[in-house]
């Protein structure tokens, strides 16, 4: 069974509460269930992890690559805009990596509009809400090789 990793940044953790207008009332827990059920039917394990610091999000992405992961479907959160530390892991590897958000970047405040990640994915699927996490799986299931 081929492997994903479910990797969620910073305030993530905060889903269903935090700004629900923008971000829905789903929980993270509802999004690694919906992905981790998706993944299944699709004969994927998926492995989920959050975190609010930028050097475990590093070594996630690294422990993904070495442990010969299928692809990582990643939400950087306020990273996506700053963090060139994520763009080198990201781009130092080789298994693809689809980068998600649940709101449109593209259409918030000016500052969100640029990802400094989005360059060295296979991908990025904005503005589906929660389910752009399964659209990225669906996504990397066509990249099964």
């Amino acid at each position: 069974m081929k492997k994903i990793l479910l990797l969620n940044g910073p305030n993530l953790n905060l889903l269903g509460k935090r700004e629900p207008g923008i971000y829905g009332e789903k929980t993270l827990k509802d999004v690694e269930e919906n992905v981790t059920s998706l993944g299944m039917t699709l004969g994927f394990e998926v492995r989920c992890n959050q975190s609010n610091h930028e050097g475990e999000i590093i070594d996630q992405i690294h422990e993904a690559f070495f442990s010969g992961y299928h692809g990582i479907i990643l939400n950087p959160g306020a990273y996506t805009h700053y963090s060139y530390a994520i763009r080198d892991a990201v781009a130092g590897i080789t298994i693809p990596v689809i980068e998600v958000h649940i709101s449109n970047i593209h259409a918030r405040e000016e500052f969100r509009h640029k990802s400094v990640i989005a360059p060295v994915t296979a991908g990025q699927i904005v503005g589906f809400g929660i389910k752009g996490y399964e659209l990225a799986l669906l996504a990397l299931n066509m990249e099964r090789g």
